[in-house]
């Protein structure tokens, strides 16, 4: 073969697999997805979380070009949700709908079919919603600080409802115990309307809740919202203090609720930051935005490092929560 045109085979030969070095990649990284998503959910449909992830789930197939499914699985502690995505194939196209709930389960729960934080990959947080103190109408109790004078001046006296034992909205009142420096009954009721009802009934003098379940009794001036638990008013309540302003041991107290995305803990890490970004992108959505604020949610993506670390924090918190409060584990 003539020199020349074996030199220039070769170089040839090199340039294509130098092409193949530099295009694989990027064929990678377009490969996802090849077909669609589902999002499995751990509660039931009509929620917070059924809304928000139906609600994320159409925007974010439109921008991937693949349907997105809901899945609702809801089970104690989320543990079927969770298990049925940590054994799924790790490739970016089935995925968690995970909570402060998420984080609660990881120490609530003596065992649990998978780590939820070696098992998972969290991808980005996508919204957070406000916990509220509230009392019913003709209570005695006229503001926020009335409660709370109150029930230091009467230790045992204060009964406070909430959902069952282990739930973010019971701990979040042990929590609020605690920090208030308050000896008080924490009543855990079987869901939300029975506490709602012994509320009313004037069993109860107060409840802890997220705010969008009980809105439609505050709208109907059957409840009295006293105080949220975040770290600033609610658009919907402007005239509704936060704790926080009660100052003393309160002044920097904070508890709010708060759902994202999670997917299998070996996905590529390609293909988690692709669902990252776009997730941040749907969640600073206008509609998406005002449809979330419709229902009490505040839209608010994440990249993968601060919804992990959003997660683990929870963990921390509320298993100090449950350890000091002497939660016996499920």
């Amino acid at each position: 073969m003539n020199p020349k045109k074996h030199l220039a085979l070769r170089l040839a030969g090199a340039a294509i697999l130098l092409a193949t070095i530099w295009i694989s990649p990027l064929q990678a990284q377009t490969a996802f997805p090849t077909k669609p998503l589902r999002i499995v959910v751990p509660n039931a449909a009509g929620g917070a979380a059924d809304i928000t992830a139906r609600t994320v789930g159409q925007k974010l197939g439109e921008a991937l070009g693949q349907p997105v499914v809901i899945e609702n699985k809801p089970s104690a502690g989320g543990i079927v949700a969770g298990e049925m995505v940590a054994r799924a194939e790790p490739d970016g196209h089935t995925l968690l709908l995970i909570s402060s709930g998420t984080a609660v389960s990881a120490s609530l729960f003596k065992s649990l079919p998978f780590d939820t934080v070696k098992d998972f990959a969290p991808v980005s947080k996508l919204a957070s919603f406000d916990l509220v103190i509230a009392v019913a109408e003709n209570s005695r109790f006229k503001n926020f600080n009335e409660l709370l004078a109150y029930g230091r001046a009467n230790p045992g006296k204060l009964n406070i409802g909430t959902p069952q034992i282990g739930t973010t909205q019971n701990l979040a009142a042990e929590l609020f115990l605690s920090t208030a420096g308050l000896q008080a009954q924490i009543v855990p009721f079987n869901g939300t309307p029975p506490v709602i009802t012994a509320l009313r009934g004037g069993s109860l003098d107060a409840m802890l809740e997220i705010l969008g379940p009980v809105m439609p009794q505050i709208k109907s001036n059957a409840l009295r919202p006293l105080a949220l638990l975040g770290d600033k008013r609610a658009p919907s309540l402007p005239d509704v203090p936060i704790a926080q302003e009660s100052g003393g041991t309160l002044a920097k107290f904070h508890a709010s609720s708060w759902n994202g995305l999670a997917v299998p803990a070996k996905t590529p890490r390609d293909v988690v930051q692709r669902l990252s970004q776009e997730i941040q992108k749907v969640m600073d959505l206008p509609d998406v935005k005002k449809r979330l604020n419709d229902v009490n949610l505040y839209a608010q993506g994440s990249t993968p490092e601060q919804a992990a670390n959003l997660l683990a924090q929870d963990i921390r918190r509320w298993g100090e929560v449950i350890s000091k409060a002497k939660i016996e584990k499920q």
